[in-house]
């Protein structure tokens, strides 16, 4: 029985301890390298030292195009081969993808050629594969920048003897974001599904190879974010993510996005924004359509009205990346002569007639496809207020629930539902169900299913007549308005006249005050200038008394 991991928590696998075990799984390591030719001969020695039994495990080094051919050492594990990547396309998720197709073992292994695995890298993460075949597990780096590279044969020494750790200066620099994030969630095991994509870097993780070739490999359209986008596809897939920190590697050199951040940070964004939604940061321009919605809705086919009242809702969500599907027969109504008012396909005629020009409707035989992180049903005839969508997942963010099913009404035929899925729910219970297994017992034990109710939510029966119709304007009603209008003009200019007025009367106030402050200010100068005038009289007369006394009397 395959194990059920619920979330994240990969805390229920219990892994050997390293050394201890019998592995059995065969494993591809894929190598895509372009103008690599120093590092990938380290890379290639120190595979040559792994703890993984060499029969076990067999190397693909793919030439990407480098301007002198790579080759393969001598030094390097006995199962080597190096091939070129095809005519067609270039990069690393292009030599990648080649690796993939060449591969042979149970597990691909995708490693970088500026990577130096430590003795147990390899058998760290491979352990992992063999207690559930939907683990993708990722090594842990330690970045360096020696001056000088060691030879092969040192690389293969200390791989050997266990001695790796000394084999380079320890730089300073490290995944930061990635290792809080794993560190914030208990080593990853509590994280929920949006954020545990996040930590998925390509430069060595390992696959189960059904699993990888199951989504379609790599996107091979991209030449960067490439891990990125991988990471989300495996998530949507049921995939767990395991961060393993015995698995240990040197990454040779600092990579882009700690050498220039924002000048990779500004080419990735219009790609992951188009390809992830979990990116709500980087979709928020009003009005804008993805490459893959956030949501993907399914409203099976009713009548024109129903149908066409349910996508409208839908369609006018305050989350603008939603794609709608409606389901049905549509490439099989009959072209020919029929009556068109009398046709029994009518209702389809009509809703096909409806959204065959919206790029935002797929009117298609089946459910959506794959992709999108969260997957909605809603049936013909219930509407949607505009924040529904978006209440209804901001709930499942907040607590990682795999399914809510929303009431909408109970009648003697049972309870009719709308329901909205974690598409990685789906497919983890997918991956893990047996014939006796019911779905909905199965996404309840591996992320939740609950319940709640449609009206408290927004949902409402469609109006009688839909689409609504509007009455023409009488000409009555037309005079009123344009007399309103008019008289909420005039209210306006007297408004604004008004204001004019008691703002001239505040004015005139104060200035009045002010006259009256300078008149008292220039008594108080008058009665100061008469005093000093009276007292300046006196002194002199005191001054011309003294001097005719001093004349008449001169010896007194």
């Amino acid at each position: 029985m395959i194990p059920r991991i619920p979330h994240n928590d990969f805390g229920v696998l219990t892994p050997p301890a390293l050394g201890a075990w019998e592995p059995t799984l065969t494993v591809t390591v894929v190598i895509p390298a372009h103008d690599r030719q120093e590092t990938l001969d380290l890379t290639l020695a120190a595979l040559s030292a792994q703890s993984y039994p060499e029969h076990l495990l067999d190397v693909i080094v793919v030439d990407d195009g480098s301007s002198t051919p790579l080759r393969v050492p001598g030094l390097a594990p006995a199962k080597t081969k190096l091939i070129s990547s095809p005519p067609g396309g270039w990069g690393r998720a292009w030599a990648v993808q080649a690796g993939l197709d060449a591969a042979t073992g149970e597990v691909v292994f995708v490693l970088d050629a500026d990577m130096v695995p430590h003795r147990r890298h390899v058998e760290a993460q491979l352990r992992w594969h063999h207690l559930a075949p939907y683990v993708v597990a990722l090594g842990w780096i330690d970045f360096t920048a020696p001056d000088a590279l060691p030879s092969p044969e040192q690389v293969r020494e200390a791989v050997e003897s266990g001695a790796e750790h000394a084999l380079f200066p320890l730089a300073p620099e490290r995944h930061d974001w990635a290792e809080k994030i794993i560190l914030d969630h208990d080593g990853l095991r509590g994280a929920p599904s949006s954020l545990a994509t996040r930590i998925h870097v390509g430069a060595t993780v390992s696959y189960p190879a059904a699993l990888l070739r199951s989504i379609g490999g790599m996107d091979t359209s991209l030449v960067l974010a490439e891990d990125t986008e991988l990471g989300y596809r495996l998530t949507q897939a049921g995939a767990v993510f395991v961060p393993d920190p015995e698995s240990r590697a040197w990454h040779i050199g600092l990579p882009t996005a700690m050498r220039d951040f924002a000048a990779l940070k500004r080419y990735n964004d219009p790609y992951v924004a188009d390809r992830v939604p979990y990116r709500r940061y980087l979709r928020t321009d009003p009005g804008r359509q993805w490459l893959v919605p956030y949501v993907d809705a399914v409203v099976p086919p009713g009548s024109y009205e129903d149908v066409r009242a349910t996508v409208d809702g839908l369609l006018a969500s305050s989350i603008p990346d939603v794609r709608v599907t409606v389901p049905g027969p549509w490439d099989a109504l009959p072209a020919g002569r029929r009556s068109p008012l009398g046709d029994p396909d009518l209702d389809l005629r009509l809703i096909h007639a409806t959204f065959e020009h919206d790029p935002r409707v797929r009117l298609a035989v089946g459910e959506a496809p794959a992709g999108s992180p969260f997957r909605l049903q809603v049936p013909p005839g219930w509407v949607p207020s505009k924040d529904t969508l978006e209440n209804l997942i901001a709930y499942m963010e907040e607590h990682d629930t795999g399914t809510l099913c929303v009431a909408l009404e109970e009648s003697r035929q049972g309870v009719t539902v709308a329901r909205l899925d974690r598409t990685a729910a789906l497919s983890r219970a997918a991956l893990v169900a047996t014939p006796e297994d019911d779905r909905d017992d199965l996404i309840d034990a591996l992320f939740g299913l609950e319940w709640a109710d449609g009206e408290t939510l927004g949902f409402k029966r469609r109006p009688a007549v839909y689409p609504p119709r509007k009455r023409p304007v009488s000409e009555l009603a037309r005079l009123t308005a344009r007399h309103e209008k008019e008289i909420a003009l005039y209210r306006k200019r007297v408004a604004a006249l008004r204001a004019e007025i008691a703002q001239m009367k505040r004015e005139a106030g104060k200035n009045s005050r002010d006259a009256a402050r300078w008149r008292e200010k220039a008594e108080a100068w008058r009665r100061e200038a008469v005093r000093l005038a009276r007292a300046q009289d006196r002194t002199v007369l005191k001054r011309a008394v003294r001097r005719v006394r001093d004349i008449a009397f001169p010896d007194r």
